[in-house]
């Protein structure tokens, strides 16, 4: 595969123009994805062209280019992150119709939260609160309840190689200090659920419970999102855990989703 002058891959800056595009940003001109990407304009061009080529890429109707179907065709052929979400959705309906509440399904990835899916609540009034849980985007894993629970069950390696990095502040509640956290992990372990109020949303509580599939090993977080409050986490761990109970155990898990001590 050729590289370019700086030894940068094809396959690489061919990630650089797909990842200019997100949500706020869907679609855009090709000197303003040369631009987001970092490459300059002949080296994005000659890949865009190619791109278009093999529908990874497409041009819309005022001819701005936007992320091709093509790609969401081959990357679902084989995801196991699709597999995830369709084994996952009819228990998250279930938690849905039971707390009236956004609820996700989230992996660990590169070190970060990926959102596999959310199911809306359209009564609720977490819709603006909730911004930052859309499928596919992503979110620190020290500062939502359902990057804790990926991390508390994630090697000792891994867990020292985040709280290593620096840590986000992404509220005031937000817990930044490692030996805090470290703590915190422990604690998920022992009682089998995440639920911080307001380390992601002020005013909002992500209640969390852990996913395994085949070994026991962490394979997603189940969350709901609840306003802050006594009454709502009691209420809502059952529902989480008997989901997260069922979703485990049609991936192959060996033991049920709760409680656990590594």
């Amino acid at each position: 595969m050729a590289n370019s002058p700086t030894g940068e891959s094809v396959i690489s800056r061919v990630v650089r123009l797909m990842a200019a595009f997100d949500r706020q940003v869907p679609s855009m001109s090709l000197s303003e994805l040369s631009q987001r990407a970092g490459l300059p304009m002949t080296t994005a061009h000659r890949l865009v062209e190619e791109m278009l080529k093999h529908g990874l890429m497409e041009r819309d109707a005022d001819g701005q280019l936007r992320v091709g179907v093509r790609l969401w065709e081959l990357a679902a052929r084989g995801s196991q992150a699709l597999s995830l979400r369709e084994i996952a959705l009819p228990y998250m309906e279930d938690v849905q119709a039971a707390v009236h509440q956004y609820t996700t399904l989230a992996v660990l990835d590169h070190g970060s939260v990926l959102y596999l899916e959310r199911l809306s609540a359209p009564d609720s009034a977490a819709k603006r609160a909730l911004d930052a849980a859309h499928i596919a985007q992503r979110a620190p894993l020290h500062a939502t309840s359902s990057g804790l629970v990926l991390l508390a069950y994630s090697p000792t390696w891994l867990q020292q190689e985040v709280l290593a990095a620096p840590l986000e502040k992404v509220t005031e509640e937000t817990i930044t200090d490692p030996p805090t956290i470290r703590r915190h992990l422990a604690e998920i372990r022992q009682r089998g659920y995440a639920a911080l109020p307001g380390i992601a949303v002020k005013g909002w509580t992500g209640i969390a419970v852990p996913v395994f599939s085949s070994g026991n090993t962490i394979a997603a977080a189940l969350n709901a999102t609840v306003p802050s409050g006594e009454t709502n986490v009691p209420f809502t761990v059952p529902a989480l855990l008997t989901a997260a109970h069922g979703i485990s155990r049609a991936l192959g898990a060996g033991a049920p989703s709760g409680p656990r001590r590594r």
